[in-house]
């Protein structure tokens, strides 16, 4: 099918440019259009598991990616309580060999910039800043991004990659605002020299509390660890990025293990996020126009795969077109037929991770810790293989998804 316009991307993200770039591998014209005046990211550390790695491969960037990474040596359980190990799944030759790629560490930043230069090094990418997608409309042969300032851009198809406040969600699914978690984050980053240095393991590590948790890593080739604590408080509206002081911070934490709490002490420059998420829909199209990441499945921070599964429908999305010779109706039929059941589950899973994982108190703790002590490297390998796949595993091809509930994962590290 001839592409007499290009493929239009609201939204200017790791979803929205790993789509860019791996449309223009396949021979699509795209282009990005990003609300903000600069393409950019906020945050720090991101977690990367196998999942991401096949995407990365997928999406042309294996490579440049595997060198920004740190490569962590296990995901380790702390209890925030008695500072005591409940868990540790090694990540070594063993772990790889069973899933085909590693699992890593990585600044957001440097993700974000690994997609970027390979869309402004591709032809076939456009980028464009200071151009909100407000709303469209659409005929039986082209789609038209209405900006907010009134411009009018026609396209071939409208993947709406905006995020968790989207404009095109809006639209599609009219299902309101996102979801208050009531779980209040708050971000640092602490330089190497200042964490503990009885603490300065090479693991992603969580602390699990009573209404808390705390997770840090080492990041930018251990430069610095990233920190981020979170706290069950009933907040009850979105935040984001808001600076606070140390003391708001570790209003939250007075009762957990001195350990533990020394972490925070050392933290810094804290901004807080409101934590939102959605429940899962299905009413991801409407026409030519489709909804992708965070957009179509804001999740909750706790399985560590917000940007992974943005990375996947990157992926696929670029085979179905591909599939389809650019048919709209073809390819967004084929994409959620893969990506809805699979994205689904990891927006529930991650609520049931914070709630039993993370959060829990007194016997409900005690059981978790049972649980998880109980369970040998195999037994966590095995239950990650519905996400993390394996050796024959492509990112685009996830067609098969286990909804099986008694094998429910449970990461020791997985908040990102």
């Amino acid at each position: 099918m001839p592409q007499t316009h290009p493929i239009l991307i609201a939204g200017g993200g790791i979803g929205g440019l790993a789509t860019a770039i791996g449309l223009a591998h396949r021979g699509f014209r795209t282009l990005v259009l990003e609300k903000a005046p600069e393409l950019g990211e906020i945050g720090a550390g991101i977690q990367l598991g196998p999942n991401a790695f096949h995407a990365f491969d997928a999406l042309g960037v294996g490579e440049i990616a595997r060198n920004m990474a740190v490569y962590v040596d296990s995901l380790r359980l702390m209890d925030a309580l008695t500072a005591e190990e409940v868990a540790n799944i090694p990540l070594g030759d063993a772990f790889r060999a069973r899933f085909g790629n590693p699992y890593a560490v990585i600044h957001r930043g440097d993700l974000f910039g690994v997609f970027l230069r390979a869309c402004q090094d591709h032809p076939l990418v456009v980028l464009r800043t200071n151009a909100e997608v407000v709303d469209y409309d659409q005929d039986a042969s082209s789609v038209t991004a209405i900006l907010a300032n009134g411009e009018r851009i026609a396209g071939h198809m409208l993947i709406g990659a905006d995020g968790l406040w989207s404009n095109v969600r809006k639209r599609v699914a009219n299902d309101g605002p996102p979801r208050v978690s009531g779980h209040t984050t708050y971000r640092s980053v602490i330089p190497t020299e200042n964490m503990p240095e009885d603490l300065r393991w090479n693991a992603a590590t969580l602390w699990a509390g009573p209404k808390c948790h705390l997770v840090h890593y080492p990041l930018s080739d251990w430069k610095v660890f990233n920190l981020v604590v979170t706290y069950h408080n009933d907040a009850p509206e979105p935040v984001a990025g808001l600076s606070v002081s140390h003391e708001e911070v570790m209003r939250g934490f007075q009762h957990i293990h001195p350990k533990a709490q020394q972490i925070i002490e050392h933290g810094q420059n804290w901004k807080l996020w409101v934590l939102c998420d959605r429940d899962p829909i299905t009413k991801w199209q409407d026409g030519r126009v489709v909804l992708l990441g965070d957009a179509a499945h804001p999740m909750m921070q706790y399985f560590a795969q917000g940007a992974c599964m943005a990375m996947e429908d990157a992926v696929c999305i670029g085979l179905e077109i591909e599939a389809a010779a650019g048919d709209p109706e073809r390819a967004i039929s084929g994409y959620l037929a893969k990506r809805q059941m699979r994205t689904a589950r990891v927006q529930l899973q991650s609520r049931w991770i914070g709630e039993n994982i993370y959060h829990p108190a007194g016997g409900h703790a005690e059981l978790r810790n049972t649980i998880m002590k109980a369970k040998s490297p195999v037994d966590w390998y095995d239950t990650l293989q519905w996400l993390y796949g394996g050796p024959q595993h492509n990112a685009g091809e996830q067609h098969t998804i286990s909804l099986q509930t008694e094998n429910l994962p449970q990461r020791a590290a997985g908040h990102r």
